[in-house]
């Protein structure tokens, strides 16, 4: 997911305007199509939030796609939501039991889209491998953390850190047990 250096996913009212940055890095690498491309085709499914599905919902309505392809897509939700996609599926219940028993037996890779809750629940379940934080070049003060609902410490190793041309820094870590 990518966030705000101030470590927030989104405004307190969802919006995301800021995800537009102006910066500019001088030493930073240009975002290869490519490298996206064969990273996002290792993924084998994602699990994400209901408010983060509505964003990608209207993010696809404004023209920008819709991100996912045609990955399985599974939203947690209690609530009713539209359904444009044979490929979207919406669950609600124990999220342990969900991944452990239901999406690990069929998915190799299992990439937690978001939002913020479901990042916090990740890691407080331990359902977590690895966390890829994506900052951008922007302070926006308040919204909705990267993680919420963290109830303890939760030690991670840096693998990887790239800094591209858009100011961006994307980081990649292991969870540690």
């Amino acid at each position: 997911m990518v966030a705000s250096l101030d470590g927030f996913i989104a405004r307190k009212d969802g919006s995301t305007g800021w995800l537009e940055t102006s910066d500019e890095f001088d030493g930073g690498e240009t975002l290869d199509p490519g490298f996206v491309e064969a990273f996002l085709e290792k993924i084998g499914c994602y699990v994400m939030g209901s408010r983060t599905y509505e964003t990608a919902l209207d993010f696809e309505a404004k023209g920008f796609g819709w991100a996912y392809g045609d990955k399985p897509v599974f939203v947690l939700t209690s609530r009713d939501l539209p359904r444009h996609r044979d490929t979207v599926e919406f669950h609600s219940g124990d999220l342990a039991r969900f991944v452990n028993g239901h999406l690990r037996p069929r998915f190799r890779s299992i990439w937690f889209a978001g939002g913020g809750v479901v990042s916090g629940d990740c890691l407080r379940l331990g359902l977590a491998d690895e966390v890829r934080y994506s900052i951008l070049p922007v302070l926006i003060g308040d919204g909705v953390p990267f993680f919420a609902g963290l109830d303890k410490d939760t030690a991670l190793h840096l693998a990887e850190v790239k800094a591209y041309k858009s100011g961006m820094v994307a980081l990649c870590y292991h969870v540690r047990r």
